[in-house]
C-alpha cells in the first residue's frame, strides 16, 4: 500500500468501507497486493463527461464504469430532475447496447431512478441509441439514458444522458448535473428499487420508431428501383440488427444480404479488431460478400447504431469506402434537392455541421439558399441548434465521424434512418443509370472538390493524457506559421474563444461554447484542426484541402493531387 500516493490511497480506502460490496473490496485488495499500477489507473481521477457522455473501461474504481460510478451519476441526476421539475411525475427512458454488463448496468440505473420516485421506461432488450432519443420524446419523458460505449474496444462501456428535447446534455444542464453528482457521497446512492415504477417497453415502440424512420427517410423511390438495389448489410455484432433489416423490408427493399457471421449481438465483437465503421477492416467481411454477390452498396453500423459506414462502387466498379464527409455531402444534397423539388425552401431552413467537418457543407447551403449552422463536435450541438431555433426548419446534418441525422424526429445521429436514406440515394442513382460515386463527383464539379483525412494518435493511460495535454499546449504557445509552404492566415482557438487574422492582426470573439480545439487556415485554402478526443485516449488531426474540378475525366488525377497534398501536409507536421 505504500506504493500509492497518500491522496490516492485515501480515495482507495473509501471503497473499502461498508458502503461497497464484498466483491468490490476483494478486487481492490487483490490489486493492492498484485497490481498497484492498475489500481492507480482505476482511481487517479473521476470519469468525466466528454463529447458523447461518459465512457470508460469497466472495473472497480472512480475512473472505471461500474455500479457505483453509474449509481452516483444516476443519484445526482435524480436529485437534479426533482429540482428542475417540482410537482411533476418525473419520467425517464433507458436503453442499452450489446456490450458486456450493459443489461445489468441498465437495471442498476433503473433501480436508482425508481428508488428516487422516478417513473422508468426500460427497454426489455438491447436497442439502437436513436430509438432511445425517439422513445424519450414519444413517451414525454424528462430524461433518457443509454448504456453504450459506441465503437470503443470490448472492455469499455458508457453512459449517455439525454434531455427532454431528445438530444444529449448541453450547457448549462451538463455542468449543473456534474455539480450535483460531485456533491454526493457513494453512501447516498439509493439502490433499493421500487419495481412498481419500472415499466418494460419493446415492440410497441419499435413499430412506431420504424414507421417514423420510413416516413423521414423515404423519398419517392419506385418499387422497381428498390427491388433492383443489391444491398449488403452488417450490424458488426451490434444493436442495429434489431431495427435496420426490418426498416428496409417495410420500406420495400427486398434484396438485402446480411453478413451472417456478424449478425449475432456480441460484446466481444469476435470477427473484427474494432467495431468501428470508420475502420476499413471492420467492413472487410461485408465487402467480401458484396464482391461475391455483386452488391451495389454495403452498409455497416457501429454497436449502438448511431453511425454508419457506406461502401459504393467507384468509376472502375471497385468497392470503396466513403468517408464521413463524403456520405454527409451526398445525404445533405439529396435532402436539399427533395426540399427544393417540393417547393419547401423559403430561406428559413438550415443544415447542421461541425467545426472539424468538411467546409463543403457551407457551399451546399449557399447553393440552395439555406443556412449552414456550424457547432462543436458531437450531435448534441446539432440537437441544440434545433432547440435554439424553433422557428426554422432543420433539414439534416452530420459530422465527419460517420454520423448523420435526417430531420428532427430523432435528436441524435441515427444510423437507422440514414441507412434507409443511403439506399434511397443509391436506388434512384442506379435507376437513372448512375452510381452514388458518380453523384458525388458531380457535386465536386458543381461546388468544388473537397478532400479530407483524419489522423488519430492513441495515447493511453496517465502518461498518455499528459502527452496529449502537452501537445495542445505546445500548439498554442508555438503556433504554426506555415504548413507545407503555405502561410497560415487565420487561427481559431476554441478554448480561448478567439479568431485571429494573421494578415491584419485583428482578433474577434468566437461565439460558441469553449472547447479544446485549434484550427489553422492557410493561404492556399487548406484547413488543419487539432482536437483531443472527448471519448477515447486520442488526439485527432483533421486535414481538409480543396481545388476546382472541371469534369469527370479529370477526377482521378485531381484526387491524386489532393491526396498528395494531404500527404505533404502530414509530413510537414511530422504526422506520417
Amino acid at each position: 500500500m505504500k506504493q500509492l500516493e497518500p491522496q490516492l490511497l485515501e480515495r482507495v480506502k473509501t471503497w473499502l468501507s461498508p458502503t461497497f460490496d464484498e466483491h468490490t473490496k476483494e478486487e481492490i485488495n487483490q490489486l493492492l497486493n498484485s497490481n498497484p499500477k492498475e489500481l492507480e489507473e482505476s482511481f487517479y481521477k473521476n470519469l468525466e463527461f466528454g463529447t458523447g457522455g461518459m465512457r470508460g473501461i469497466m472495473g472497480i474504481g472512480t475512473n472505471r464504469i461500474n455500479k457505483y460510478t453509474l449509481g452516483k451519476n444516476t443519484q445526482g441526476l435524480s436529485n437534479y430532475l426533482h429540482t428542475q421539475f417540482p410537482g411533476d411525475t418525473v419520467k425517464v427512458a433507458i436503453a442499452y447496447d450489446c456490450r458486456h454488463n450493459s443489461k445489468s448496468l441498465a437495471k442498476v440505473v433503473a433501480d436508482v431512478f425508481s428508488a428516487n420516485n422516478i417513473k422508468v421506461y426500460l427497454f426489455e432488450d438491447l436497442r439502437p441509441t436513436p430509438e432511445l432519443s425517439f422513445a424519450l420524446k414519444h413517451l414525454n419523458c424528462h430524461c433518457g439514458i443509454v448504456l453504450t460505449a459506441s465503437h470503443n474496444p470490448p472492455e469499455y462501456n458508457g453512459y449517455k444522458v439525454y434531455w427532454q428535447d431528445g438530444g444529449q446534455l448541453v450547457p448549462p444542464q451538463d455542468a449543473e448535473i456534474i455539480s450535483e453528482i460531485n456533491k454526493l457521497e457513494y453512501s447516498e446512492i439509493k439502490f433499493a428499487a421500487n419495481d412498481e415504477l419500472i415499466e418494460y417497453i419493446g415492440k410497441g415502440i419499435d413499430d412506431t420508431f420504424i414507421t417514423a424512420s420510413i416516413a423521414n427517410g423515404s423519398f419517392n423511390t419506385s418499387k422497381e428501383a428498390k427491388e433492383n438495389l443489391n444491398i449488403v448489410f452488417t450490424s458488426l455484432h451490434g444493436t442495429s440488427i434489431m431495427a435496420i433489416p426490418e426498416t428496409l423490408k417495410r420500406a420495400g427493399y427486398t434484396n438485402v444480404q446480411i453478413v451472417e457471421e456478424q449478425r449475432e449481438p456480441n460484446g466481444d465483437f469476435p470477427t473484427v479488431v474494432s467495431p468501428n465503421p470508420e475502420e476499413p477492416e471492420a467492413l472487410k467481411m461485408a465487402m467480401e460478400l458484396a464482391e461475391k454477390n455483386d452488391g451495389d452498396i454495403v452498409i455497416g453500423t457501429d454497436p449502438d447504431c448511431d453511425r454508419l459506414g457506406v461502401v459504393v462502387r467507384n468509376l472502375d466498379g471497385e468497392l470503396v469506402i466513403l468517408n464521413g464527409n463524403q456520405t454527409m455531402i451526398l445525404m445533405t444534397d439529396f435532402l436539399l434537392k427533395q426540399w427544393k423539388t417540393s417547393n419547401k425552401i423559403d430561406g428559413n431552413e438550415f443544415i447542421g455541421s461541425t467545426i472539424v467537418s468538411t467546409p463543403m457543407m457551407s457551399k451546399l447551403a449557399e447553393a440552395y439558399n439555406v443556412e449552414c449552422k456550424i457547432g462543436l463536435t458531437g450531435f448534441k450541438w446539432i440537437a441544440k441548434m434545433i432547440e435554439d431555433f424553433p422557428n426554422m426548419d432543420f433539414i439534416g446534418g452530420g459530422e465527419e465521424s460517420f454520423g448523420f441525422m435526417v430531420g428532427d424526429f430523432v435528436r441524435d445521429k441515427d444510423a437507422v434512418t440514414s441507412t434507409l436514406l443511403a439506399c434511397e440515394i443509391a436506388a434512384q442513382a442506379k435507376a437513372n443509370g448512375k452510381s452514388m460515386y458518380e453523384e458525388l463527383i458531380q457535386l465536386y464539379i458543381e461546388h468544388g472538390f473537397y478532400k479530407e483525412r483524419l489522423v488519430s494518435l492513441t495515447k493511453k493511460g496517465i502518461e498518455g493524457a499528459q502527452e496529449i495535454k502537452q501537445m495542445m499546449i505546445d500548439a498554442r504557445e508555438n503556433p504554426l506559421k506555415e504548413v507545407n509552404g503555405s502561410k497560415v492566415i487565420k487561427i481559431e482557438d476554441y478554448q480561448l474563444s478567439i479568431e485571429k487574422n494573421l494578415i491584419t492582426g485583428n482578433e474577434s470573439k468566437i461565439d460558441i461554447p469553449k472547447s479544446n480545439v485549434l484550427i489553422y487556415y492557410t493561404e492556399d485554402g487548406s484547413k488543419i484542426a487539432l482536437r483531443p478526443s472527448g471519448t477515447e485516449p486520442k488526439i485527432k488531426f483533421y486535414v481538409s484541402v480543396n481545388t476546382k474540378l472541371d469534369n469527370v475525366a479529370d477526377f482521378k488525377q485531381t484526387e491524386q493531387q489532393l491526396d498528395a497534398k494531404i500527404d505533404a501536409i502530414l509530413k510537414d507536421m511530422q504526422l506520417n
